[in-house]
C-alpha cells in the first residue's frame, strides 16, 4: 500500500529545518511537495512509473526517488535516516566515531598516483594518532595512476617490511592494494599476490556508465571473490571538480570533472556485501562523498560493515576522516560496524578469514 509522498516530502523538510540543515536542502523538499500538490494523484503515480517526475519544475533526482519509494509503500530512505538520528548530537557522534578509528584502510603513495613517499605518509598517520595505515596503491590496468604491476608490488612489499622496522613502536603499515574491478568482475592483480596482502580494497574505475544489470553483475562477481575485503567508493561519483585546496602535483587521479553515480542494484550489492562480509567504504574525500547518504543508510539496514577511509594521496589528506565520520554519524552508523575501529591484529584476522 502506497504512502502519501507529499506528506513524506513535507516531513523531511520539517526535520531538516529542525536539525538546522542548509536552507537549499529544505527548499528542495518544500518545492517538490508544492509542485506535486498541484497534480492529481494518478498523474504523480504515472510520472513516477515512467521516470518523468524530474520533468516537473522543483523536482530533482533525490526528491523524485523519495516519491517513488513512498508510492511503493516504503518509508523513503532519506526520511528513515533523519528519523533514526532525530535528537542525536551529530557533532558529538561524529567526534566519538573519529576518536574510535584506529587506522585508515585506503591510502596512496608516490608508487602510484600519490604525491609523497611511503615513509612520509606513515609518519603523518603516526602524528594523527593512528595505530596503522593500509597502503593501497593502484593495480596495473589503471595506467593513468601508474598502477603497480605484480613485480612492482612485490618490490613494494619488501620496502614496506623494511620501513616497518624503522617506524615508532606500536605503529604498522599494513600491506594492501586498491585493485580495479574489471569489466567481468575479476580483480586486476595476480591471485597469489592478493592472498599475501593484509587488506584488499576493490573499486570500479572504468566503464562507470555501464548499464544497470551489467554493473550489478560486475560488482556481485567482485564481492564474491574471497580476496576482496572492502568495496571502495561504490558509485564512482564526483560531486566537485577537485578537493578544496588541491592545486599542485601529486593528486593526479582526483582532478576529474563532476561525475554522476554509476547505476546498479544497491539492494543486491549490499546484500552480497553482508553475505560475504565485505565492508562498504565510506570514502571521506570531499569531492567524492561516496556513497551518498541514502546508500549508506541502505547498506546499514542490509547489515553491512563499513570502513571510513580517506583515499589520501598526500599526508594532509589523512586528516579527512572527519568528513566521512560526519556523514556516517548523519546516517546512524555505529562504531561497532566500522572495521577500522579495530586493532591491526583484529583487522588482519578478519581479512584472512575471507581467503
Amino acid at each position: 500500500m502506497s504512502r502519501d509522498p507529499i506528506a513524506d516530502l513535507r516531513r523531511i523538510a520539517f526535520l531538516l529545518e529542525r536539525a538546522n540543515e542548509a536552507t537549499y536542502r529544505v527548499r528542495a523538499f518544500r518545492s517538490a511537495a508544492k509542485a506535486l500538490a498541484a497534480l492529481p494523484a494518478a498523474e504523480i503515480a504515472e510520472r513516477a512509473r515512467t521516470g518523468k517526475l524530474t520533468e516537473l519544475a522543483g523536482v530533482g533526482d533525490v526528491t523524485a526517488r523519495c516519491v517513488a519509494e513512498s508510492l511503493a509503500g516504503e518509508e523513503p530512505v532519506y526520511l528513515r535516516r533523519l528519523v533514526a538520528t532525530e535528537g542525536t548530537d551529530l557533532d558529538e557522534a561524529a567526534r566519538k566515531l573519529r576518536d574510535a578509528l584506529r587506522g585508515d584502510c585506503h591510502t596512496h603513495s608516490d608508487w602510484s598516483d600519490g604525491g609523497s613517499p611511503i615513509e612520509e605518509m606513515a609518519l603523518a598517520a603516526v602524528e594523527l594518532g593512528h595505530e596503522y595505515v593500509v597502503l593501497t596503491d593502484h593495480s596495473p590496468r589503471l595506467k593513468v595512476a601508474r598502477g603497480l604491476t605484480a613485480d612492482r608490488l612485490r618490490k613494494q612489499l619488501d620496502q614496506v617490511a623494511a620501513i616497518n622496522e624503522a617506524l615508532p613502536e606500536g605503529f604498522r603499515i599494513l600491506t594492501g592494494i586498491e585493485v580495479d574491478i574489471l569489466a567481468d568482475g575479476s580483480l586486476d592483480q595476480d591471485e597469489k599476490l592478493l592472498a599475501r596482502l593484509d587488506v584488499v580494497v576493490g573499486s570500479v574505475h572504468s566503464g562507470l556508465n555501464d548499464e544497470r544489470a551489467r554493473m550489478t553483475r560486475r560488482m556481485l562477481t567482485a564481492i564474491a571473490n574471497p580476496h576482496l575485503d572492502i568495496l571502495g567508493h561504490c558509485t564512482g561519483r564526483m560531486v566537485a571538480s577537485r578537493p578544496a585546496g588541491v592545486k599542485g602535483p601529486g593528486d593526479r587521479a582526483h582532478r576529474a570533472r563532476t561525475r554522476a553515480e554509476s547505476d546498479f542494484d544497491a539492494d543486491a550489492v549490499f546484500a552480497a556485501c553482508a553475505e560475504h562480509d565485505v565492508a562498504v567504504e565510506i570514502n571521506s574525500r570531499p569531492e567524492r562523498q561516496d556513497p551518498p547518504k541514502r546508500l549508506i543508510r541502505r547498506a546499514l539496514e542490509a547489515g553491512c560493515r563499513f570502513a571510513i577511509d580517506t583515499d589520501a594521496h598526500a599526508p594532509g589528506q589523512l586528516d579527512w576522516q572527519r568528513f566521512g565520520c560526519e556523514r556516517a554519524a548523519l546516517c546512524g552508523v555505529p562504531a561497532d560496524r566500522v572495521v577500522n575501529t579495530w586493532s591491526a591484529t583484529r583487522l588482519v584476522k578478519w581479512t584472512r578469514s575471507h581467503d
